[in-house]
């Protein structure tokens, strides 16, 4: 018999897959070595100690074995494999194109684009600001308005988004707004879902014959309409303007290289997508909306605006500007809860019109608009009526004697998707791909025979004639894509160039570390990247047939399944394309249950000071009313002022909104009473899943109290931060919520996933404008957990949690940890108290930010949820190598603050009041700090194998508030 030997950490666990010992830095001798830093013999002990037992789950996660990273990939293809790649014709605002390779290459699969960060530190970050600059450019050259945001989730989303603006800035005091019925079903399905909790009443007409009796606050129309047709607004908009409503049009962006863009119609907003720039169908997703409008509304304006500024030394840099208006400063009073953007998709769509240039652009219109007019011109030789006078590359058909059934049954045959209006009439929307040779397979779908009626003497004739755009009284006269950077790179050669000069301006993972706490930037595997650019994944349109994307529902089921397991959850949806539309997602399955139980007067949402920042916003969004719950001084929520807010509003209750662990980095042990009280007062719990990096497989909201649960798949589930966007945020619910799940009026989810759980999907209504979102990235999500297996994934928590609670434990002595749990410990990430550097040497928090740029680091989050402090988590993927160089540089900034306090360095021209130091600024001019070139810029000794150098010194963001510039300066500033 053996007496009780010791808990060791084994050097190897043949439980874990072989890919989760590369996703998790640590060794086991690593593991050891920081077990020992922290006094804790195993890692099981500090799980023990850091988790509340009474929430904790001690099964084993029901869930595929770890498969290899080639096995897993392998599995993937067979599931890609039962998807068919039909050639789609049908519009609806989605289209086939195609993705340069040198931006597939260098942006879509380049880690240095996808894992950077929000570039909330502006100065390592130039390079992906540049771009979204050059995309802001594009979107107002194009639209003709004056300002433009950098990027939305989707259309749909952004028409929504510029309804709530109207109704922000309209006098009129009307709760009406005017949606033209010939808008993107998808469109409408998404305002009809945002108006229903804040009481705008959406009113779906004919433009032409609405008499505006009724006043309305504003309206959207579709350029040109979702059948294809081009109309004429300005007398609609004049009468609209008349009543001070405010007029957004929907536009797509290359008709606007040939049609008279929104500005010069009149129009207040545009909002558009520009997916058809060379982003992939991908099911759905992601894609970069945008969002333009007046300069007068710029403080209005959803989203980040990327502005021109200039740095210490005078040189043109840029930031995002006017943040004072989005949601995680002003909270409640925010434009919107939007924090995910579509930056990647954002950055492409840029690069596109970067490479091809206005004549480019102009050239894949006029082509795209030719072969249109001649497919109407052969259909019509055919018999078939066209019902469009004007049109840019859609066609209504007529189909006459001709049975709907024989058309479809015809283009199957020929791997061809049309669209459906009615018994009688088809729509054809051709795209960049669209060739010769895809017209005679459609007039020979519409013939009915391969022997066409028409020559091709005749056929050639058909296609060479003078456009017939060219004779519409809105042809385009205004230039547009005038600056140099659309006019220079377009050979491979010089677009390579501009790419890479771009991408060695910003830090991103594959630098080093981004510590930044409540973000989880972990790595994201090439293995689980690979499959978003499969042809079987990427080109198929978001409304195609269920019998050609069996692929894609398996995927969504396995994955419904998976996420299901580890959250507890009942249902998932997987239709929120961002975290924060997936908080709003859940409120409004809140706010939908309260309705169907007579309980609609329930409109108050508590939430606590340590939540997550969208929470109010979204709360807002959703027509509640918030009210704050206090926390006490060790970071928890005040249970005593929690019950006090419950029973004041027990009548009006509808839900809290809490952070687990919570923003402040602890594992509140009152969590189930928290959640019972909310319950007995007849609300439910929404739980913020954006620290969910640090539950899986050790608890599960769904079992300690959740009603609804967002999880942030481009945190927890490895999808790339990509610069801001993509995300995905689906929702999971208990089971008397499931009824409430978004739904899609399109392509509802019940028909096409009839495995899926959700049994009365259309109560919701739709969030995003395609069913499941950005369906092409949960690829990544899926590649994941398949190859970590249960197991894997239990360990990735375990080891999040060690790191954090490792570096808190080697930085304590040098800044306090603002909040620990009960045993000392913190979760996944915790908060260093940087607060008392102001008063003994007047150091600020981005002070040590920047500084942190020198040691070739980005900074943690800063001054958030706290001010003056950093939240730091390390994640699992992170070795004690790296984690150890992160508390050395701030251990050695701690020091050049100390010679700050002690006098020896000058409190006003010091390492870290001057930081980030720049090449330019270390070799051009005299030389005249009290310090040396030398501690500027190599003061580790890391720096002298490898500097990043940011390309700009400390950004002046309140001189580039106060000059706002949105779009690209002439090249003579930056001489």
């Amino acid at each position: 018999m053996v007496a009780n030997l010791p808990r060791t950490q084994p050097k190897t666990n043949q439980k874990l897959g072989n890919f989760t010992q590369r996703h998790i830095g640590p060794n086991p001798d690593d593991i050891q070595q920081m077990l020992d830093t922290l006094g804790i013999s195993h890692l099981d002990d500090l799980i023990d100690k850091t988790v509340p037992q009474a929430i904790r789950f001690h099964q084993q996660l029901k869930l595929p074995a770890a498969q290899s990273e080639y096995a897993a990939l392998d599995k993937l293809k067979q599931i890609a494999s039962k998807n068919q790649v039909y050639r789609s014709y049908i519009g609806m605002g989605y289209y086939d194109c195609i993705t340069p390779a040198v931006i597939q290459r260098n942006i879509l699969e380049n880690p240095g684009w996808y894992t950077a960060y929000t570039p909330y530190q502006p100065e390592i970050a130039q390079g992906r600001l540049e771009a979204l600059l050059n995309f802001q450019t594009m979107i107002i050259d194009l639209t003709g308005l004056e300002i433009a945001n950098a990027s939305l989730l989707d259309e749909a989303t952004a028409a929504a988004e510029a309804m709530s603006m109207s109704y922000g800035v309209c006098k009129n005091k009307s709760h009406n707004y005017f949606v033209s019925r010939e808008c993107h079903p998808q469109t409408i399905d998404v305002l009809q879902t945002r108006a229903k909790p804040l009481g705008i009443n959406i009113i779906i007409g004919d433009h032409q014959t609405f008499d505006f009796t009724e006043t309305i606050f504003g309206a959207v129309l579709q350029y040109p309409a979702t059948d294809g047709t081009i109309h004429d607004y300005h007398n609609f908009i004049e009468k609209s303007h008349a009543q001070g409503a405010l007029v957004t049009i929907a536009a797509d962006p290359l008709s606007l290289t040939l049609l008279t863009p929104p500005g010069e119609l009149g129009a207040d907003i545009a909002v558009g997508s520009t997916q058809r720039f060379g982003i992939p169908l991908g099911f759905g997703g992601p894609h970069a909306a945008y969002f333009a409008t007046k300069e007068e509304y710029k403080r209005l304006v959803p989203g980040r605006i990327v502005g021109v500024s200039k740095d210490i030394h005078g040189k043109p840099a840029y930031r995002l500007a006017l943040q004072t208006r989005e949601q995680h400063i002003r909270r409640d009073k925010a434009t919107s809860n939007i924090c995910t953007a579509q930056v990647l998709l954002a950055v492409m769509a840029s690069m596109y019109a970067v490479y091809h240039g206005p004549d480019g652009l102009r050239e894949i219109a006029e082509n795209i608009h030719q072969l249109t007019a001649t497919l109407g011109s052969g259909l019509k030789k055919l018999g078939y009526k066209i019902t469009l006078e004007n049109f840019f590359d859609t066609l209504r058909v007529e189909l006459g004697n001709t049975k709907l059934e024989a058309i479809l049954d015809a283009a199957n045959e020929r791997n061809i998707n049309l669209r459906i209006f009615d018994n009688s009439t088809v729509g054809i929307s051709l795209d960049e791909t669209t060739t010769e040779a895809d017209l005679i397979d459609i007039w020979q779908i519409f013939a009915g025979t391969d022997n066409l009626p028409f020559s091709e003497t005749e056929l050639n004739s058909l296609t060479n004639y003078q456009l017939p755009i060219t004779h519409y009284p809105l042809l385009r006269e205004s230039k547009y894509l005038t600056h140099p950077v659309f006019n220079r790179y377009h050979s491979e050669t010089e677009l390579l160039r501009y790419l890479h000069q771009l991408e060695s301006k910003d830090l991103s993972l594959t630098t080093s570390m981004i510590p930044l706490g409540s973000c989880t930037m972990k790595l994201n595997a090439t293995s689980e990247m690979i499959p978003v650019t499969w042809a079987e994944f990427g080109k198929i349109h978001p409304f195609a047939p269920i019998s050609q994307t069996r692929g894609y529902q398996i995927l969504f089921q396995q994955l419904e399944a998976w996420l299901g397991e580890i959250t507890g959850f009942a249902g998932i949806s997987l239709q929120p394309n961002a975290g924060s539309q997936g908080e709003y997602a859940g409120l409004l399955v809140i706010h939908e249950y309260h309705q169907s139980r007579g309980e609609g007067h329930r409109n108050v949402c508590l939430i606590p000071q340590s939540a997550h920042g969208t929470n109010p916003a979204s709360a807002v969004m959703c027509g509640m009313k918030v009210v704050g719950v206090a926390c006490d001084d060790h970071g928890n929520i005040d249970v005593e002022d929690l019950k006090a807010k419950a029973e004041k509003h027990s009548h009006e209750l509808s839900a809290l909104m809490v952070t687990y662990p919570s923003t402040h980095g602890v594992f509140e042990e009152a969590i189930q009473e928290i959640c019972a009280v909310i319950h007995s007062y007849g609300g439910q719990v929404y739980m913020d899943g954006a620290n969910m990096n640090a539950q899986v497989g050790i608890c599960r909201p769904g079992d300690f109290g959740a009603d609804v649960c967002h999880l942030n798949l481009h945190k927890t589930f490895c999808i790339p931060h990509g610069g801001g966007g993509p995300g995905m945020g689906p929702i999971g619910v208990a089971s008397h919520l499931v009824p409430f799940l978004p739904g899609h009026f399109v392509t509802t989810i019940q028909e096409n996933n009839p495995k899926s759980k959700i049994q009365n999907p259309k109560f919701t209504g739709a969030v995003s404008a395609a069913p499941w979102g950005s369906a092409s990235i949960l690829v990544i999500s899926w590649m994941y957990i398949i190859m970590m297996g249960a197991d894997g994934l239990t360990e990735a928590t375990k080891i999040a949690i060690l790191n954090a609670n490792y570096m808190a434990k080697k930085l304590e002595s040098y800044y306090p940890v603002l909040y620990q749990g009960k045993n000392g410990l913190v979760a996944h990430e915790c908060i260093l108290d940087l607060r008392s550097l102001k008063k003994s040497a007047q150091i600020e928090i981005d002070d040590v930010a920047k500084r942190l740029m020198d040691y070739g680091f980005h900074a943690p989050t800063v001054s958030w949820p706290v001010a003056g402090t950093i939240m730091v988590e390390p994640t699992e993927s992170e070795s004690k190598q790296e984690l150890d160089r992160f508390c050395d540089a701030l251990i050695a900034i701690r020091e050049e603050v100390a010679a700050i306090e002690s006098g020896t360095m000058d409190i006003h021209d010091n390492l870290l009041k001057n930081a980030p130091h720049t090449a330019e600024s270390l070799i051009v001019g005299e030389w005249n700090h009290p310090y040396s070139r030398e501690q500027a810029a190599y003061p580790a000794l890391w720096n002298k194998e490898y500097k990043f150098w940011p390309s700009v010194g400390r950004i002046d963001a309140a001189f580039g508030d106060r000059n706002f510039v949105c779009s690209c300066l002439p090249m003579e500033a930056y001489s």
